[in-house]
């Protein structure tokens, strides 16, 4: 069973991913903020992470790039609802964008393409 991490710093919508992800067959671990994230990493080692960047949680964006340099293997996919983020830096090492929606059919789907090709680079 897949592990996914997600970085999402409103209650419900952490409820939403979990409930969602979890009836899909995954492992959901929660983290609210990217310095929680950044403890959980270290210890649970996800095999994938969803991070939202809203206005206040810059320190998202910090986790990514500690996250990279420790684990480059993990798939990261920012769903977020704020698409100027797109142009930062530090969100171009993101595997994917996504803009965030009630529906998680499109972050499902990117999550299942990402473990796959993950498995895939793994196996090679």
């Amino acid at each position: 069973m897949a592990v996914v991490l997600a970085v999402e710093s409103n209650k419900n919508q952490r409820l939403l991913y979990e409930h969602e992800l979890s009836a899909e067959g995954y492992e959901v671990i929660t983290a609210a903020s990217g310095k929680e994230a950044l403890n959980k990493v270290r210890g649970l080692h996800p095999d994938i992470i969803v991070m939202d960047i809203s206005k206040p949680k810059t320190d998202v964006l910090e986790a990514i790039g500690v996250i990279i340099g420790r684990s480059k293997h993990t798939p990261i996919i920012i769903h977020t609802a704020y698409s100027r983020h797109k142009e930062s830096f530090m969100s171009w090492a993101a595997d994917a964008y996504l803009f965030k929606s009630s529906d998680l059919t499109k972050l499902k789907k990117i999550i299942s393409d990402l473990l796959k090709e993950k498995s895939v680079t793994a196996s090679a």
